[in-house]
């Protein structure tokens, strides 16, 4: 069977059916949280034969998992503060990811520009690249190279020439977090999760003091739901704490919640040629990334304790980041004016006292509460797989134990599960694979080379179910191929995505709410109205 072919229909439709199954039937796992971390967690529990369901209170991928960096990174800067198990797995887990998901994520070389004074000495540079390198076992084509003044300046013009030494030339990935997060959940739904967006967890269910499941509301229409299960699992990100207190288990470690944000600004205004990691002036780093014909740059990293739905992005954090940009990059001249979107997330670390959120360590921990709610915090996007499986690992060690007698549980396969959407036999092939779909749908249905190319880079494989729309709305007599393609991309959306409410389309599954603003503005009444057809 395909990846791609469902055996439930994970449509917006069959949210009620999806929840009255777990109600009416017991789960073995419940999972609690829509972002990458709990998207991961259904998938390897479903593909070891776990009855397994899912719900998030908003939509999938709504928090940290749609507004992060959006790079499948090891995380360079955490050799320096000695992460070396860290910086190992999630290297390695790049190519996973990569594997399993090539037409999500590429990869993104990346220039680190070495200043006088700055973070990096040439020498540790060169050394630090070079094991970051070897620990994520980097293919010989994608090591880093070690670059002159001259060198440097000729791949990326913009850098200031003022006490530029040089530079490191390495590679990292780039990747659409949300639309990743949306792809694991439906391969997850593939091998028969229950997953369900917008239903939030009001309380918990207790039997002698132990936790057997958690009333539900549907948030779309109210009504509630009784779902009883052998383990639950709070992988809710920054929400973790919460449900911690509510489970009356908040004691010992606890989150801090840093925000990240980052702005967008049009390519014309910053017209970097390639992505750059470079110093700021408060001793931090900062990513500025192209992608398509906008630029974007982040991220800050400072303490929050703010609405956790919608932090907030102040004028102190855009300044920061138009001040790093001035500050390395003196002829683009930026300014409030310039700033097309912006986004703020919150990433959920494990506290350690006295550090600042910069050096806070992005190691996931598992704790388990008196009651038996599992939590699962800390972590990055990169290392979803592996965090994932050791969630699994625990609730087969706890199955065993006696929760689920006569039950037998495979080892983790995630490894090499192709996810949905990236079935084009590796990434070896994406390209021609790319250049075959896009010259089809081009033809076939009058679109531009570029329009093309980009639905065949966000759906992948999944390219020919958009199709199968189009021809319909092609017989129905629509001439505008914009709209055809609006209209046919929130239909697939509705009914291969569970796509529900206007954002969930605009934000999370087409990211023109950051990177097509006017778009965005231009068609979401439209969007709500053929939603409410």
């Amino acid at each position: 069977m395909r990846t791609d072919d469902h055996p439930q229909h994970f449509a917006a439709r069959n949210r009620t059916a999806f929840l009255e199954n777990m109600a009416t039937h017991p789960l073995d796992v419940l999972v609690i949280g829509g972002g990458i971390t709990g998207c991961g967690i259904a998938l390897d529990a479903a593909m070891r034969g776990f009855r397994t369901g899912l719900v998030e209170m908003r939509d999938f991928a709504f928090g940290t998992s749609s507004r992060s960096t959006k790079l499948i990174h090891g995380g360079l800067r955490y050799l320096k503060q000695g992460e070396i198990k860290l910086v190992r797995e999630v290297g390695r887990e790049r190519a996973v990811v990569y594997r399993n998901a090539p037409h999500l994520v590429r990869p993104e070389p990346l220039l680190l520009p070495l200043i006088e004074g700055g973070t990096y000495g040439k020498f540790m540079t060169s050394l630090g690249l070079w094991l970051y390198d070897r620990l994520a076992g980097v293919e010989k084509a994608e090591r880093r190279v070690m670059l002159s003044r001259e060198e440097t300046l000729n791949r990326e013009p913009l850098l200031k020439k003022d006490g530029l030494i040089g530079s490191g030339w390495y590679h990292e990935y780039r990747t659409d977090d949300a639309r990743l997060t949306l792809e694991v959940v439906k391969t997850a739904v593939s091998k028969g999760a229950l997953a369900v967006n917008h239903a939030r967890v009001t309380d918990f269910i207790y039997q002698d003091g132990t936790i057997t499941g958690a009333q539900v509301r549907d948030q779309i229409n109210g009504r509630e739901y009784r779902i009883k299960a052998g383990a639950v699992v709070n992988a809710t990100g920054p929400w973790v704490d919460i449900l911690r207190q509510q489970d009356g288990s908040l004691s010992g470690k606890r989150i801090r919640l840093s925000k990240g944000v980052h702005i967008v600004v049009d390519r014309s205004r910053f017209p970097l040629r390639q992505a750059v990691y470079f110093d700021v002036f408060d001793g931090r780093m900062v990513f500025a990334i192209p992608r398509d014909d906008k630029t974007y740059v982040g991220t800050t990293d400072t303490d929050y304790d703010g609405n956790l739905e919608n932090p907030a992005v102040t004028e102190e954090d855009r300044n920061y980041l138009l001040r790093a940009v001035e500050d390395r990059f003196p002829s683009v001249r930026l300014n409030n004016e310039d700033i097309e979107s912006e986004w703020a997330g919150l990433r959920p670390l494990i506290h350690q006292p006295g550090r600042p959120p910069s050096e806070l360590s992005r190691r996931d921990e598992i704790f388990v509460s008196h009651t038996g709610l599992i939590t699962i915090a800390g972590g990055k996007l990169t290392g979803y797989r592996k965090m994932a499986e050791r969630v699994v690992d625990r609730l087969v060690a706890q199955f065993q134990r006696g929760m689920g007698q006569g039950k037998r549980f495979s080892p983790c396969r995630t490894e090499k599960q192709v996810l949905s959407g990236g079935d084009i036999g590796g990434p070896e092939n994406w390209p021609a694979f790319v250049t075959e779909m896009k010259d089809q749908l081009a033809g076939r249905y009058g679109l531009e080379q570029m329009q093309a190319e980009r639905l065949v880079k966000r759906y992948g494989s999944q390219v020919d179910r958009l199709a199968a729309y189009l021809d319909v709305l092609k017989k129905e007599g629509y001439e505008d191929s914009e709209k055809a393609v609006l209209r046919a991309e929130l239909k697939y959306a509705m009914e291969h995505e569970m796509a529900v409410l206007p954002d969930d389309f605009l934000v999370r599954r087409t990211g023109d709410a950051y990177f097509n603003r006017g778009r965005y503005l231009e068609v979401r009444q439209k969007i709500e109205e053929w939603m409410d057809e």
